[in-house]
């Protein structure tokens, strides 16, 4: 009906990459440990309500302006990058403060859901290279002989979607529980809170540097 090729494979793949360690995870992880399972699984749906954007822009074509003009790549990479640096020396802030009982917790402050919601959005599409990404991938399991390619990339899309926030709920609610192990332990906390800043600090600092290859 939607015109794919090796659809396992393609499932297989993308879980695969959901597991991947990258400014996704890292900022569920965090919100998992600031705000518990709650805070996680809207940081989680944040991420796939981001990812969608991605697709829609692959499935009708605009990820070409990301992927043609030198300009418009390297003006998103740059806002991307310094947002999660932004992100990153909020987390070291949160480290450094005394005080806090937090332990493991903060590494974020604590904000509203909607908050957090937004900044999940944020930190997923503001990343060109997630676009490009959906752009050179989801092509190989459109077949050629596809009437309506857009609907297949749709469909494809939605479906690594759809798996990679599942992927993304059970991460959070293993990092919300692992957190809450070491809530009354200060010293873990605020170590574990300046590597995830020092992390953003790193991705955000990798992305400004990436190139469109």
């Amino acid at each position: 009906m939607f015109d794919t090729i090796n659809l396992g494979a393609f499932v297989v793949a993308g879980l695969l990459l959901n597991i991947t360690p990258g400014a996704d995870l890292l900022y569920i992880a965090g919100r998992s440990g600031a705000g518990g399972v709650k805070a996680g699984v809207v940081a989680a749906l944040g991420i796939g309500a981001g990812c969608f954007f991605h697709i829609l822009f692959a499935a009708f074509g605009l990820s070409l302006v990301l992927a043609t003009s030198a300009t418009a790549f390297t003006v998103v990479k740059m806002v991307g990058a310094a947002y999660l640096v932004y992100l990153g020396v909020v987390s070291l802030r949160s480290a450094a403060a005394r005080g806090s009982d937090d332990g493991l917790a903060p590494a974020l402050p604590r904000d509203s859901l909607g908050r957090v919601f937004a900044q999940a959005i944020l930190v997923n599409t503001l990343n060109p290279k997630v676009a490009l990404f959906f752009l050179a991938f989801l092509p190989q399991f459109v077949s050629p002989q596809a009437s309506q390619p857009a609907l297949s990339f749709l469909f494809l899309g939605c479906l690594f979607n759809i798996n990679g926030t599942l992927v993304n709920l059970l991460f959070a609610v293993a990092a919300a529980q692992i957190a809450g192990r070491y809530r009354r332990h200060e010293g873990i906390g605020r170590a574990l809170k300046g590597a995830v800043g020092a992390l953003f600090i790193a991705l955000g600092l990798r992305l400004a540097i990436s190139s469109q290859n």
